[in-house]
């Protein structure tokens, strides 16, 4: 069983998708099973993340900056795939360093995450885009 999220962004964050994921999830009526996420882009990536405390979403995003800043930080300077706007090769460096997949048990008919965890999206680009997560349910 698989389906497609479509989730759009408004920009670098992280977008919590977990209640479409769940509501879905549901539906199959699935007591236990394997979910796999997997975003189809380069240039975002997946997370599981607290979804109680909003400061952990932007002290996470304040950090990737500081880790890896725009193509026109003077640190940066040694990036050549820069025709795509100074924040695309960043992008791409914080989806390598961060995952684009993720795997869930489904037990009791509901996805195994802890009390505060949600699934987010992180967009790691400043323009808003449409983002496609493929989900497989696995017996």
């Amino acid at each position: 069983m698989s389906t497609v999220f479509e989730i759009h962004t408004g920009g670098v964050g992280l977008y919590e998708f977990t209640r479409d994921v769940a509501g879905w999830v549901s539906a199959q009526g699935r007591e236990s099973a394997l979910l796999t996420l997997f975003v189809q882009h380069t240039s975002c990536s997946l997370l599981i993340q607290e979804n109680a405390d909003p400061e952990v979403r932007s002290d996470l995003q304040a950090f990737f900056e500081r880790l890896v800043p725009r193509s026109d930080h003077p640190a940066m300077t040694y990036l050549r795939h820069t025709y795509e706007g100074p924040d695309d090769m960043p992008a791409h460096i914080k989806a390598v360093l961060m995952p684009v997949s993720l795997s869930i048990p489904i037990v009791g008919g509901r996805m195994a995450l802890g009390t505060w965890q949600g699934i987010y999206l992180f967009e790691h680009r400043n323009a808003p885009h449409q983002r496609r997560v493929v989900a497989h349910l696995t017996l």
